[in-house]
């Protein structure tokens, strides 16, 4: 598919998928495999992962439409549509909400592709039942396809408009490093992807599947993480997902935010969504969501993780309490005046931090003593963007 033209050039992007075979032993067969139970029925792990690629891409469509009059979504795995139970999956749910934003109507390039050819018909005849479908400039383009080595080099060959890119394997084969570095090159280009963690944590040391571990995380990068998961008392988890980090960046990403999943029944944690992408903006957009499908708080802190147990999770990604986040502040900004918004943008990458923790946290500090303010005359629960704080040298300890 070529998504740059003047109009969809759609028998070259069904050449360019077509010629995905089963090499690599990355066939039909194997991306079916059990696929058929896994759209029984929705479960609540499901929903939330639609609602968080649905808003995100309402979001980040309506900002990247006020600059470029198209952008694309392309969904690689994209299943029948809806569930067993009648429920709508994630291409329903995007397009449904896609079909409100009047932009979108003109703009929108959309692709969906699976395995199934089963899927594929029942997501076309879902998609044309939807109200004012056709109104849309650009017909959404649904076609049969394996993914594999080939996909990675179409897109890298592909120029693209301002696309996002959900990728949903049910398993990991499929899901590469190479492919995922093609669809995020070009300008305001991001990908959604599942990480199967049960599956992968398996993976990762089993020879059978070296070449997809490798495809996935690098080769030299998937040694060092085999080297460390020997060690006693790895905590393997984060390991695991902190080397998965390390190949996105590899790949040309900048910011790379993890979502986690845990099992109703006994609190393992099953997989991950992973959002990736080159823009902070784009990053701090996302996190905002992810955080809001949290599933508890600490503090104010979300846990960017969704489990329906109430049950505290151990084995975190990253520091809970907003007490952490003060006692930080005033270390990392020591001696200097600086702006809220300055603060939160220098500071939240890689935390689970968003906007709000910050202007908790340093109200918090004010209220202590800790820090002084240009406004401290303002209202009480307010601490804007451009509030400057000013940390002393020596940062004051906690009371």
């Amino acid at each position: 598919m070529n998504l740059v033209g003047p109009a969809l050039d759609n028998l070259r992007f069904v050449h360019g998928l077509e010629a995905q075979s089963a090499s690599n032993g990355c066939g039909t067969e194997a991306l079916m495999a059990d696929d058929d139970d896994f759209f029984s029925e929705r479960a609540d792990q499901s929903e939330v992962k639609a609602r968080i690629v649905t808003k995100y891409f309402t979001t980040w469509a309506r900002i990247i439409t006020s600059r470029n009059a198209k952008v694309g979504y392309i969904d690689l795995f994209c299943g029948p549509g809806r569930y067993e139970d009648g429920s709508a999956s994630t291409p329903l749910m995007l397009l449904s909400e896609a079909l409100n934003i009047p932009a979108l109507m003109d703009g929108l390039v959309s692709f969906f592709n699976d395995a199934d050819e089963k899927h594929t018909n029942t997501l076309q005849n879902e998609i044309a039942k939807l109200p004012n479908i056709s109104d849309l400039r650009y017909k959404p383009q649904i076609q049969v396809g394996t993914i594999d080595r080939s996909a990675a080099d179409f897109f890298e060959k592909t120029k693209l408009i301002p696309t996002l890119s959900f990728i949903d394997p049910f398993g990991y084969k499929g899901l590469s490093r190479s492919l995922i570095q093609a669809i995020i090159k070009d300008w305001a280009s991001e990908c959604i992807f599942f990480f199967n963690y049960s599956r992968i944590n398996a993976g990762v040391s089993n020879d059978k599947v070296l070449n997809h571990m490798q495809a996935l995380f690098g080769a030299e990068n998937l040694t060092a993480l085999q080297k460390k998961l020997k060690a006693h008392h790895v905590r393997r988890e984060p390991t695991i997902v902190a080397h998965l980090v390390s190949a996105m960046k590899d790949a040309g990403a900048k910011f790379v935010l993890p979502f986690k999943f845990k099992s109703n029944s006994d609190a393992r944690t099953t997989h991950y969504l992973i959002f990736v992408t080159k823009h902070q903006t784009g990053y701090e957009i996302m996190k905002e969501i992810m955080a809001a499908e949290s599933s508890h708080l600490d503090q104010g802190v979300p846990s960017f993780e969704h489990s329906s147990t109430r049950a505290r999770l151990s084995g975190t990604l990253f520091p809970r309490a907003l007490n952490d986040l003060e006692d930080d502040l005033v270390v990392k900004f020591k001696g200097i005046t600086i702006s809220t918004k300055d603060i939160y943008h220098q500071h939240n990458v890689d935390t689970p931090y968003v906007k709000r923790n910050y202007r908790a946290a340093l109200g918090n500090l004010e209220r202590d003593g800790r820090i002084k303010t240009d406004k401290p005359n303002r209202r009480a629960d307010s601490f804007g963007d451009s509030i400057r704080c000013t940390f002393p040298t020596v940062p004051a300890v906690r009371k």
